[in-house]
């Protein structure tokens, strides 16, 4: 018989994991709330067609695809329809028969924007809504990438105010110094910046080559997006051009200006510019002034998802070597890929695997998160396991989390048992405290013990 295994590139989460991975959830969402951002979850699966062409090339390729089953055997006439809509959607004739027509999603973007369009008589616009649930990607399994991962997304739909991304921002903000996140940078750039820079090439038809090569800078250097940008046919004058605009430095007033200079004859570019000048200012305002992290223009961030057209965002933190942590962008016909025209959005991201990582890295979870129960009681059995099980039901229902050992078992197994936990306390109920209608209660980190009555130990522990 062989070992059991789980699939390369997922994970079980122990019980202290999943209390760590809970106190970033609930962090998260009690500032989704605090803005006023409404909970959605979506299935596990999507229609095939509902998620290619939405990714570009290389994320249709890492899509999870669900085989068909002998459930599912089509008619002869609905596979012609369904192959007729997947080449309306891939501009591809399936050549072969139809073996898969769904798949696990890629993201929690695409799968709202169809909640959306499939729901639009029954929302109230602006519609902002978070969403924390799993996704799943067929990439190379390594350090902070996985195949199946959480990811948790906030979006406001039905407005095109600067206003939410500075909103988004903060947001940002707030999680990550609730989370005490050390060094982080939050990035920002503009995908009209690109295709400026694509027409400064003189190849405005490559912009999409260009921002999947710019995507890989931080992972292959400048040397290494030069080669990939004469493989994409960028000629030797437009790399130099791509070079000089990622090269712009300064503060982001100083970068924007000397944009401004170089894009001057972009209508594309100025309008980005112009766009993040405005997002940068609402932020201004909105921002909590003690926040130590940095929002810093980068004209080399491209997000590389295809359905990005305003401003994107991308957060890292230099305290622990890491991939981005967070990100998003402004998608203003995201809702158009399902039929829905003109309903502009804007959303982020947050890579919970990533910051539990980071997090965990740097001990930064809370050390209250390493067990469920504060206290245990010692089972003496009797007469005494009666009178332990009314001190537990006093302690339970004063909202102190509490456990009885199960088993009259010897004293130092007890103990063991506690102390492998983690567990604060151990009460001692034995005979002389149930004489007295008291209890003894042991400080496990202390060593201190003493007898009270039940309410003055209830009142300790509070």
């Amino acid at each position: 018989m062989s070992k059991p295994s789980i699939p390369q590139g997922t994970r079980d989460f122990s019980p202290a994991e999943v209390r760590r991975r809970q106190y970033i959830f609930n962090t998260l969402r009690n500032i989704f709330e605090t803005y006023s951002f409404q909970p959605l979850e979506t299935p596990a699966m999507e229609n095939l067609t509902t998620l290619m062409g939405k990714y570009g090339e290389e994320g249709d390729r890492l899509i999870f695809k669900i085989l068909n089953n002998g459930l599912h055997e089509k008619k002869e006439e609905d596979k012609q329809k369904l192959n007729d809509e997947w080449a309306k959607v891939t501009g591809k004739a399936y050549s072969s028969p139809v073996v898969t027509e769904r798949a696990l999603r890629y993201d929690l973007t695409i799968p709202f924007a169809r909640y959306v369009v499939m729901h639009q008589n029954d929302l109230a616009f602006p519609f902002r809504r978070y969403q924390m649930q799993p996704v799943w990607r067929a990439d190379r399994p390594q350090k902070g990438r996985y195949r199946e991962f959480w990811q948790c997304d906030a979006d406001v739909v039905g407005s095109t105010s600067l206003i939410n991304e500075a909103e988004l921002l903060c947001i940002y903000q707030s999680a990550f110094q609730r989370l005490r996140l050390p060094q982080v940078t939050v990035k920002v750039n503009s995908r009209k910046l690109l295709a400026a820079i694509a027409e400064l090439c003189g190849a405005p038809e490559l912009m999409m080559d260009i921002t999947i090569a710019l995507d890989k800078l931080d992972k292959i250097g400048w040397d290494g997006v030069t080669n990939e940008l004469q493989q994409r046919g960028i000629s030797d004058a437009g790399i130099a051009q791509i070079e000089q605009v990622i090269n712009v430095n300064g503060s982001n007033d100083e970068k924007l200006s000397a944009l401004e200079t170089i894009m001057s004859g972009s209508e594309s570019g100025k309008q980005g510019i112009a766009e993040l000048r405005e997002t940068l200012s609402y932020h201004k305002v909105l921002a909590d002034t003690q926040w130590d992290a940095q929002v810093v223009v980068d004209i080399s961030l491209a997000r590389g998802l295809n359905y990005y057209t305003g401003v994107i965002v991308e957060v890292t933190t230099s305290a622990v070597k890491m991939g981005s942590i967070g990100g998003g962008g402004r998608y203003d016909d995201l809702t158009g890929l399902f039929g829905l025209k003109g309903l502009s959005g804007v959303g982020v991201s947050f890579g919970i695997d990533r910051i539990y990582d980071v997090l965990e890295e740097l001990n930064l979870f809370p050390e209250q998160l390493a067990t469920g129960a504060d206290v245990m009681l010692v089972n003496f059995g009797g007469e005494n396991e009666q009178y332990a099980l009314q001190i537990l039901k006093a302690l339970r229902e004063a909202g102190i989390a509490a456990e009885i050992y199960p088993d009259p078992a010897k004293f130092d197994k007890q103990m063991k048992y506690a102390n492998k936990r983690g567990i604060a306390y151990v009460l001692l109920p034995g005979d002389e405290e149930r004489e007295k209608g008291m209890v003894s209660i042991k400080n496990f980190t202390t060593g201190k013990q003493e007898l009270l009555t039940i309410a003055d130990c209830i009142a300790a522990l509070l």
